[in-house]
């Protein structure tokens, strides 16, 4: 999913990886992926945590966040892009 979030969001996947805080667009960027893993993969919040060097409570925080701003239209058709890209990978036979 990393890699689906950097070709889609013209985000460097290393950025996506970074321990620590970063720019809020690498940060939304991050948080959308670790959403649609839990979401469309269907991994637990402490295995996405793992996968992108975070914990569960960030994972946690970041599918609140994500979730309360798909009310925003233009916001929604966004995630629901990168859900769509995620669940082809998926049925494609590509690691995410």
């Amino acid at each position: 999913m990393i890699d689906i979030a950097s070709a889609l969001f013209n985000v460097c996947g290393k950025e996506l990886r970074r321990p620590g805080r970063s720019a809020l667009g690498v940060a939304r960027v991050r948080q959308i992926a670790m959403y649609v893993t839990h979401v469309v993969m269907g991994l637990s919040m402490s295995d996405v945590g793992r996968g992108f060097g975070r914990d569960r409570t960030t994972v946690l925080h970041a599918c609140h966040l994500i979730e309360d701003m798909r009310d925003d239209a233009e916001f929604d058709a966004i995630v629901a892009m990168a859900e769509r890209v995620a669940r082809a990978a998926l049925r494609h036979g590509g690691r995410a």
